[in-house]
C-alpha cells in the first residue's frame, strides 16, 4: 500500500537534455554518473535558478541530496534527446522526495528511473524547514494542498 503522501505527486514536469558525445564513454552510451547530472538540472528547472539562488542568498537555505536510488534499464546513447520527467512530494516540511525518469524517443519504458530524497539545510548544515514562500510556490504544482 503506498503512503498517502506518496499518492499525491505534482504534477510531470518535462526537460529535455540533448546527448552530447562527451557525455559518453567509447561506445557512445552514456556514462552513467551523467545520469545522475541530468536529474539534477530537471530538479533545478521545477524549483527555478533564480528562486534556489535567492533561498540560499536571502534565507540561507539550500538543498542536499538525503537519499539515492538509480536503476539503469537500457542504455542512451550519443545524439539521443531524451525526456527527464520529475514528480515530486513533500515528505515534511524539511524533505522533498522526486520520482524521475529518463525517456528516450520513441521508447516505451523509461531508460533510467531514479528516486531522490532531498532535504532543505541551513548554512550551518543544518536540517532547516523549507520557507513557507518555496512550499507555496513548489505547491503550486499540485492539484491539491500538499502540506498544512
Amino acid at each position: 500500500m503506498q503512503n498517502t503522501k506518496e499518492m499525491n505527486y505534482s504534477s510531470t514536469f518535462h526537460f529535455p537534455v540533448q546527448i552530447y558525445y562527451e557525455d559518453t564513454d567509447f561506445s557512445g552510451v552514456v556514462y552513467h554518473p551523467n545520469f545522475l547530472k541530468y536529474f539534477e538540472r530537471a530538479r533545478e528547472h521545477v524549483i527555478g535558478a533564480e528562486i534556489l539562488s535567492a533561498l540560499w542568498q536571502e534565507d540561507g537555505l539550500g538543498f542536499a541530496v538525503y537519499r539515492s536510488d538509480m536503476l539503469c534499464h537500457d542504455g542512451v546513447e550519443f545524439a539521443d534527446i531524451i525526456d527527464v520527467r520529475t514528480r515530486f512530494y513533500f515528505e515534511s516540511k524539511y524533505r522533498t522526495v522526486w520520482k524521475q525518469e529518463i525517456w528516450r524517443p520513441n521508447a516505451k519504458k523509461p531508460a533510467v528511473t531514479a528516486q531522490i530524497e532531498m532535504v532543505c539545510m541551513n548554512k550551518a548544515r543544518q536540517l532547516a524547514p523549507m520557507s513557507a514562500d518555496l512550499i507555496e510556490r513548489l505547491s503550486q504544482s499540485f492539484s491539491s494542498p500538499t502540506l498544512s
